[in-house]
């Protein structure tokens, strides 16, 4: 069954709307790609031979085409985290996976503020990729605090937010293609037990 931009079960498209929708979703990732995640939508329209009412009324607002844009993304990212809930180095697969995160946010200019933005905004069409993300991520994170490699006060919306950062930071810097890599590592040395100072003598 097909859904709409809120999540809610849709009636079938007809042919010519579902070949409208894959245009519309093919010329955003173009230009997404091209301008960033603020390139025109009467462009993204007017490429893919349609008027913008059309793409409105498949895509209510931005971040409904955002959201549906990047699905794909968000499906390979929840897949890996799966992946790696069984690795004996919880710890290191938490810190992939954020890694793979930082990567997915930095691919289009805008999108890590975006997500930034609507973190915590149910109500945004961008929940549809921040919280299964988030739900994700609660299990690797989970999984290394039990191992007793990562703090207890630590949350998985606080380390979203942190990779959404780092991607804004790293756009900013394009002339410095391993600023990302160098941040999360620095930053995540903080993520470790702190030690029981109360031992020593």
């Amino acid at each position: 069954m097909a859904m709409s931009t809120a999540g809610t079960p849709a009636r079938p498209m007809r042919a010519d709307a579902r070949r409208n929708y894959g245009r519309l979703l093919a010329e955003a990732r173009t230009a997404f790609a091209e301008h960033g995640t603020d390139a025109s939508l009467e462009d993204i329209a007017r490429r893919a031979g349609v008027g913008i009412g059309t793409l409105y009324r498949h895509f209510p607002t931005r971040h409904a085409l955002m959201s549906a844009v990047f699905q794909e993304a968000v499906t390979a990212l929840i897949t890996r985290s799966r992946e790696l809930a069984g690795s004996e180095r919880p710890c290191a697969a938490l810190v992939e996976w954020l890694g793979a995160i930082v990567t997915h946010a930095g691919e289009y200019r805008g999108l890590a503020q975006a997500l930034m933005s609507t973190c915590r905004d149910e109500s945004s069409a961008l929940a549809r990729c921040n919280t299964p993300l988030r739900e994700a991520g609660s299990t690797l994170l989970t999984r290394a605090q039990s191992a007793g490699t990562v703090r207890h006060d630590v949350s998985i919306d606080d380390l979203m937010q942190l990779t959404n950062a780092i991607a804004l930071a790293a756009e900013q810097s394009p002339d410095d293609p391993e600023l990302a890599t160098r941040l999360l590592a620095l930053t995540l040395r903080g993520l470790g037990p702190t030690p029981d100072t109360s031992r020593s003598s």
